[in-house]
């Protein structure tokens, strides 16, 4: 997020006045906004102004553990960030909570509410940490305030930064080294940096979605700004280094985001390329202030000082407008005239802001913190508090709901028919569809509720058992999710008819040979998944299962219809190979529209019904079963094929006998998957001669 600028009176280690770097603050925002709207990457701006706020930061308390009597209490020092951090946050969120209920979808009300409070409370970051969300591929179904985690990360750092000065001068005033004071803080600083660049590089490695958000691996770009503070004073460079290093700076700063997916290589040490720029262009106004380097006049110019002045503000509007208007527009790009609205209106609020909002806020009255616009303060406390209040009722409104859905295990067969209303002449009476579109995004398989399916990150092979533990005849359950969703009726069915299912299970990663596998949804590298199926191969042939219950198809790449992933055939030789057979399924068909995957259940909130919020069968499905033709070569896998019992012959409609078929965008309810028990014991029982 855009660094805070640091009080003007406490800015005496560095220059008293850095429009160069304000200007740097302006041309690091324009990175943001342009990279988030147009190009979906990270650009390294976000990192600069990590930088710039242990800059600035680092310049006061440095210059407080010079000075004797120079020290701000600090009680003090914590009001004035929270009086210039706080109420342009809390407008924007108070803005975006009316612009959610409005636009999106009540499904989405939740993780609004969630990240509203993470957001307010500054553990943004960590909430996403825990759900590791995939940053800065804009698209409708991403939440509008995802980008606050930035926020948070520089509210941590700051009041950790002024508590561990304020022990610091204490300390070293307790055992008589007032006058080394500063030089205490620095190497307390020196060797934290160290720390966490060397914690970023570990967690880069282990886990690099969750280290992305984490404070303790951002940390050493915000200490590198407060050492280069502890530094400038004596960096002294001729005029023809500091260009250099200004250009140097500058090239380094605008490659970044052309040559760097930062969302898939920060913070680790290519971090080091955008966090250098900005010291290098630190360093290159250094100590000239009558004779700054050309590049850095050029930063310094009066429009791009005025947008560094707007970077907080302007930060915080785009995000979510950018959001909102893809949720109006239905779909995941603004496209070029889009964009350029949403950076017009962007500009516009966040001057507002500023002169409206933080500006009258930031005043005070003689030395005390006290700001000359109360009435305005008090506004914004209750805007804080409306916003917590009902984010808090929602949730509680959303956990209500969940705890009487309880029954969703148990209902009635002759009121929420499922899948039997399209397989038999069933009456499907009128009531309402279950899950609920609030009670969809908790009807998920036990496997995901248990933890026995491996997440994105990790490679372990995960074993657990389900249906009839004492049996001697074993189902394998192995692939990604695709395969985990029928764990539902599977359990049942082991439970009925005396065998074991043991999931061999991971996020996002069918059994393939395949040696760039990549995610299905955001298409990016996904080598953990290659070594994953390789231990996941040897436990199975080390295990021999009577079968193994795996899906066979994958939707075509640029559609219509599915298809027989290249790598899959490789699998079932293996197995094949090993004597072990196999229960090839047909996989369920992926709710793509426009070639962008949409989830029936939003549609429904917004009003739609069944058919609206359905595909057409065409679309989703080829005319025949892809796997039918390699019947003939693999005589021990049995087909399994349950479309007729998700689809119509026309339409694969969001629901059917009352109960909602996909509890997202691909997977199915684990509701409308007990329903669909029957026919998958029926086809089981030809395929398996068990019953």
């Amino acid at each position: 997020m855009p660094a805070v600028k640091s009080h003007p009176a406490a800015q005496t280690v560095h220059r008293r006045v850095r429009d160069d770097l304000n200007g740097l603050r302006g041309i690091a925002i324009a990175l943001v906004v342009v990279y988030h709207i147009w190009f979906g990457r990270v650009s390294g701006g976000v990192d600069v102004f990590l930088v710039l706020s242990g800059f600035f930061l680092g310049g006061r308390l440095l210059r407080q553990a010079s000075e004797p009597g120079a020290d701000e209490p600090l009680p003090t020092a914590l009001i004035r960030l929270v009086r210039r951090l706080g109420p342009a946050l809390v407008v924007v969120l108070a803005a975006s909570a009316v612009l959610t209920v409005l636009i999106q979808p009540q499904t989405r009300w939740e993780a609004f509410a969630d990240q509203s409070l993470a957001g307010l409370g500054y553990y943004q970051n960590w909430y996403l940490a825990l759900t590791s969300n995939d940053y800065l591929r804009a698209g409708q179904s991403v939440s509008p305030l995802q980008h606050i985690w930035s926020m948070s990360v520089q509210g941590q750092f700051l009041v950790t930064m002024l508590l561990v000065a304020w022990l610091v001068m204490i300390a070293a005033d307790k055992r008589g080294w007032g006058a080394r004071r500063r030089q205490v803080l620095v190497t307390v600083t020196a060797v934290a940096t160290v720390a966490s660049f060397a914690y970023a590089v570990l967690a880069h490695q282990l886990d690099q979605a969750s280290a992305y958000y984490d404070s303790f691996a951002r940390a050493w770009q915000l200490l590198a700004g407060v050492l280069a503070a502890a530094v400038i004073s004596v960096v002294r460079m001729p005029g023809w280094l500091r260009v250099a290093a200004a250009l140097t700076g500058l090239a380094m700063l605008f490659g970044c985001g052309v040559l760097l997916d930062g969302a898939t290589q920060f913070p680790g040490p290519w971090a080091l390329i955008p966090v250098g720029a900005a010291i290098l262009l630190i360093f290159s106004g250094a100590g000239a202030e009558t004779n700054l380097p050309w590049p850095n006049r050029l930063m310094a110019a009066a429009p791009l000082v005025t947008l560094g002045a707007m970077a907080y503000a302007l930060y915080l509007w785009h995000w979510p407008l950018l959001i909102f208007a893809m949720t109006f527009l239905d779909r995941d790009t603004v496209g070029l005239r889009g964009g350029i609205l949403v950076f017009a209106a962007s500009l516009l609020l966040a001057y507002l802001t500023l002169r409206l909002v933080e500006d009258p806020l930031r005043q005070t009255r003689g030395a005390h913190t006290r700001s000359t616009h109360p009435w305005l303060g008090g506004f914004v406390v209750l805007l804080a508090v409306a916003l917590c209040a009902t984010s808090v009722g929602w949730r509680n409104h959303i956990a209500d709901i969940r705890a009487n859905g309880n029954e969703l295990a148990s209902l009635s067969p002759r009121d929420y028919p499922g899948a039997r209303a399209l397989l038999e002449p069933v009456r499907v009476p009128e009531l309402p569809m279950r899950p609920t579109i609030l009670e969809a995004a908790e009807d998920l398989p036990a496997t995901t509720v248990d933890g026995c399916i491996t997440d994105f990150a990790s490679t372990e092979v995960i074993r657990c058992g389900y249906g009839d533990p004492a049996a001697a005849r074993t189902i394998a359950l192995a692939g990604g999710s695709h395969s985990e969703h029928w764990i539902a009726a599977l359990d049942l069915l082991g439970v009925r008819h005396g065998f074991r299912v043991v999931t061999y299970l991971k996020m996002g990663c069918p059994l393939t040979t395949d040696d760039d596998p990549r995610n299905a949804v955001t298409h990016e590298p996904y080598p953990e998944c290659r070594s994953w199926v390789q231990d996941a191969m040897a436990a199975l042939i080390a295990d021999r299962p009577d079968f193994v219950f795996t899906t066979t198809t994958r939707p075509e790449p640029d559609g219509p219809g599915d298809m027989v992933p290249e790598g899959y055939p490789g699998i079932w030789d293996a197995l094949d190979a090993n004597g072990i057979a196999i229960l090839g399924l047909r996989d369920t068909p992926w709710m793509y529209r426009d070639g962008t995957l949409f989830a029936p259940v939003d549609c429904l909130a917004e009003g739609g019904d069944a058919e609206f919020c359905g595909l057409p069968r065409h679309e989703a499905l080829a005319d025949r079963n892809p796997t039918l033709d390699y019947a003939d070569r693999y005589r021990s896998m049995a087909l399994l094929d349950l479309t007729d019992a998700v689809c119509r012959l026309d339409t694969c409609r969001a629901v059917e006998g009352n109960v909602l078929v996909y509890h997202d965008a691909h997977h199915l309810s684990s509701t409308y998957v007990r329903t669909l028990t029957d026919e998958l014991a029926r086809q089981l029982s030809d395929a398996t001669r068990w019953w």
